[in-house]
């Protein structure tokens, strides 16, 4: 069987981007306007979603930096957003073992969630993750989010208040349906849901950005607590006795 070319695969993520920077639309434009008003230049903020290209941490990065906050509280902080990013590499990083290592860098820089969940869906399809697929899909999500960042910094003020509009509720429902698409996965209901208890609780009680750390790391050890079967699937510890007649 012939494998696609580069073009193809190129296409094929891009197609599969467009979702991604349309849900995530408003929150580059609501980054840029928020880092506007606290002080940042429309260049200081197109840069920072340029190199740092993560919005929780630009957002958590955004209320820190005002204040007289120690530089590593600042790094920890960010690191606790970004945590789930070290597991997301683990797993992934098997997969593109096959790449050089500059490819594998470059790809790194531009692990999301989408782009790790989009990955793991084509590796459970018995696919390989090209690199060209792999690009393809993650560009146009990087162009639009830095584009986003820029209008939102620069027309903020004219724009208002961006929530009124209603339009964030489009990435919640995108995540939702990532985490749906793995639901066939075994013990996916008990994971996701003390993932997403822990988390709840997490942000009552201890406060944003954290709950998003701890309730990964929650299902994350649900997830590694459970027995395995050696083919990789997981199995009931304590499993229902069959009556044969």
């Amino acid at each position: 069987m012939k494998h696609p070319s580069a073009r193809t695969d190129f296409l094929a993520g891009a197609a599969r981007s467009v979702p991604v920077f349309v849900s995530s639309a408003p929150f580059g434009l609501l980054f840029g306007a928020l880092a506007v008003e606290n002080g940042m230049t429309v260049g200081e903020a197109t840069l920072m979603s340029t190199v740092v290209f993560a919005g929780a941490s630009q957002m958590v990065g955004l209320e820190l930096f005002g204040k007289q906050v120690a530089p590593w509280l600042i790094v920890l902080s960010i690191f606790a957003v970004n945590f789930r990013h070290v597991l997301y590499s683990a797993a992934l990083g098997p997969r593109l073992s096959h790449w050089p290592v500059w490819k594998q860098a470059l790809g790194f820089f531009f692990l999301t969630d989408p782009q790790y969940a989009e990955s793991e869906k084509r590796v459970e399809a018995r696919l390989s993750v090209p690199f060209a697929w792999y690009m393809g899909l993650a560009l146009p999500i990087f162009v639009f989010w830095v584009l986003n960042s820029f209008l939102g910094a620069f027309f903020g003020r004219m724009i208002g208040d961006l929530q009124s509009f209603g339009v964030d509720f489009l990435l919640p429902i995108y995540f939702l349906g990532l985490v749906m698409d793995f639901r066939d996965r075994p013990r996916w209901l008990p994971v996701v849901a003390v993932s997403a208890i822990v988390s709840v609780l997490a942000e009552l009680y201890v406060g944003s950005p954290w709950h998003v750390s701890i309730g990964a790391l929650a299902g994350v050890a649900l997830a590694a607590m459970l027995p395995v079967k050696p083919s990789g699937e997981v199995i009931d510890p304590a499993p229902t006795a069959r009556v044969t007649t």
